[in-house]
């Protein structure tokens, strides 16, 4: 047995540590991707900086100005003086343009007029914008490209014209940034026309575009892809164009450099439990001819337990791990003694809260005077609704609607005390003490709402009719106890404050009203953090009550 429990135990081990050491692995690549989002980012950022610096000189350039000076600009001309600042600012694009957007000039005459659209695209949101330069992402000529659009004075300070460079976005700039940070980088179009840039294989980049065409448009989200022999962690991010489907860039880091150090550590931690395996054996074929005697007592007194006499004990005089058993077998007498009592208390009361206040103070009949918050929920037209449904569908329609509604409850802080049919009713501050029970039960009483929302939209899904709620909550002191007999007892409140809860649950039936949850001036006086949003009824009446209630709605 011990011999399985440690066999267990350095499994069980192992598997934690591989398991830790790929987390850490995952998070260590994730944090690192992150890093090549920014440099990639800050890349970008830098090539369109200098692409506006460089139209800047080239604006001030006297070749350029003196042409445009002409009544009729030679276009040959500047297109020749536009080609000789190619190599020298860095961009294989670059045109010029009117005003208007119509082409002066362009440095590639490979490069079609309509194929320039995305410049004057640029230029009219600039003009719009009264901008004194633009930038994006677009295609020209099928490729992936960064434009910058910046005005030309001629003459200063008047704007006679635009200036538009482009860069691309090509293998090379794809290699610069995996050469900065280590990271693999593609650029995936999911138009099958248009040219894409990676650092990967042909074979993997195939398996990253497959998995970009299967979510052509994802937010960014990370995942492990598995290229060839390695698994990469892998960020997914799209770059938005300017009037096309964005792309997807992609940034790959691979799993095995990693978890190199992490692998040596595993075999290491193998090695070591393999040798305490094999010791713990010797020791125990050593001991267990000197156990028998004490085995068989624990067995017998095994059964003893087992027929429900927790009364007797084991009495074995041994200072090892056999006399700590024996101890241990006591011990685990006492506890299934105090487990029935335990059952037993549970029987009388469902809420751990209540369970714990009974196992302090004994299950006995009486109560104490304290301020709680008392909800009430109830379901509009569920009588309506009683009439349309089978009671098996019925059954099952009001089942997962309180599911959703004690769940909001009891995540925030609040004890059911009863289901009245499809009715509701909770408490904030009772049987355990809450500063706050009036914030939780507001709280809980919106995102009651929130979820009977959600409900609504899956009933929809299915086809069912939608529910609507109406809550009720007041803060009052009440007397707050065990109710009932001597045989079965009832955890619950009593007091004037519930029926103004509950009358205040009906009042949300009142269509000038125009709210789901009414609360008591009370509960908002005794708001502790940051008040919620109301909106003031006046004051009314409840039935069984003399006095007057101030009463708000409750607003999201």
């Amino acid at each position: 047995m011990l011999l399985s429990l440690l066999f267990v135990t350095l499994g069980v081990t192992y598997v934690l540590v591989s398991h830790a050491n790929l987390s850490n692995a995952l998070a260590h690549s994730e944090a690192n991707l992150k890093i090549g989002e920014r440099i990639y980012d800050d890349a970008v950022r830098q090539q369109i900086t200098s692409l506006a610096k460089s139209a800047g000189v080239m604006t001030s350039d006297y070749a350029i100005r003196t042409v445009l000076g002409e009544d009729k600009p030679d276009t040959k001309t500047l297109s020749s003086a536009l080609k000789s600042f190619t190599g020298r600012v860095g961009a294989p694009v670059i045109a010029l343009f009117d005003t208007e957007g119509a082409l002066l000039a362009n440095s590639d005459s490979d490069m079609a007029n309509e194929n320039l659209g995305p410049f004057r695209y640029l230029i009219e949101r600039a003009t719009k914008a009264d901008q004194l330069e633009d930038s994006g992402f677009s295609y020209l000529n099928g490729k992936l490209h960064v434009l910058v659009v910046v005005p030309l004075y001629a003459p200063y300070p008047n704007i006679s014209g635009w200036f538009g460079l482009a860069f691309p976005i090509d293998r090379a700039f794809a290699q610069k940034i995996k050469d900065t940070t280590g990271i693999e980088v593609s650029f995936v179009s999911v138009q099958g026309a248009k040219a894409s840039a990676t650092t990967l294989s042909d074979e993997n980049f195939k398996v990253i575009s497959s998995l970009v065409a299967a979510q052509p448009n994802a937010v960014e989200h990370t995942k492990i892809v598995q290229l060839g022999d390695d698994r990469y962690v892998s960020l997914f991010k799209l770059q938005d164009l300017l009037g096309e489907d964005p792309v997807t860039v992609v940034l790959e880091r691979p799993l095995t450099a990693e978890l190199a150090a992490a692998h040596a550590l595993e075999r290491r931690l193998l090695y070591i439990s393999l040798a305490a395996l094999l010791v713990a054996t010797l020791i125990a074929l050593g001991l267990a001819r000197s156990i028998s005697e004490p085995v068989q007592q624990l067995a017998s007194h095994t059964r003893v337990i087992a027929s429900g006499d927790y009364t007797a004990r084991l009495d074995l005089d041994r200072a090892d791990e056999l006399g700590d058993l024996a101890e241990s077998f006591n011990a685990m007498s006492i506890g299934l003694a105090e487990r029935d009592q335990v059952r037993d208390l549970l029987d009388k009361n469902v809420s751990p809260e209540v369970a714990a206040q009974l196992m302090r103070d004994g299950a006995t009949l009486g109560g104490e005077e304290r301020e709680v918050t008392i909800l009430f929920a109830d379901l509009r037209g569920f009588t309506t609704l009683s009439e349309k449904l089978p009671p098996p569908a019925l059954l099952a329609l009001l089942n997962r609607y309180l599911d959703r509604m004690s769940g909001e409850i009891e995540r925030h802080g609040g004890v059911i005390d009863k289901f009245i049919g499809d009715a509701i009713m909770a408490l904030f501050g009772a049987p355990v003490a809450q500063n706050d029970a009036a914030d939780r039960a507001l709280a809980a009483a919106l995102a009651m709402e929130r979820a009977l929302a959600d409900l609504n939209a899956e009933f929809a899904a299915e086809g069912r009719p939608p529910l609507a709620i109406g809550v009720g909550v007041n803060t009052a002191r009440v007397v707050a106890g065990n109710i009932g007999s001597h045989r079965r007892l009832n955890y619950s409140v009593i007091g004037d404050g519930v029926n103004v809860a509950a009358r205040l649950q009906s009042l949300t039936r009142t269509p000038e009203y125009h709210t789901n949850i009414i609360t008591s001036a009370a509960t908002l006086a005794a708001v502790r953090g940051t008040p919620v949003n109301t909106r003031p009824l006046g004051s009314v009446t409840v039935k069984g009550r003399a006095g007057a209630v101030e009463i708000h709605a409750v607003e999201k």
